[in-house]
């Protein structure tokens, strides 16, 4: 019998779309690769976001979505 791919729906939480339901996610997908070098440049960013932030424990996913956001405006401008 083959198996079904399922997929699940989940709310954003962000200040944008408070109460929007995200596109579903499908179980089997492979997660997004990054180009090389660029999981460093978020990495780097994200521990400079933590310093600026007086070192405190428990925003390390805030400090990484954040810094995601701050490197890939940073390509997107030069791009331009």
């Amino acid at each position: 019998m083959p198996t079904r791919k399922t997929t699940t729906r989940r709310k954003t939480t962000t200040s944008k779309g408070k109460g929007r339901v995200a596109p579903p996610v499908r179980r089997d997908e492979q997660p997004i690769e990054l180009p090389d070098g660029m999981w460093e440049r978020i990495s780097r960013k994200a521990y400079e976001l933590w310093e600026q932030r007086g070192r405190q424990d428990g925003n390390a996913l805030r400090d990484w979505l954040d810094a995601e956001e701050i490197v890939m405006e940073e390509i997107h401008e030069s791009r331009e």
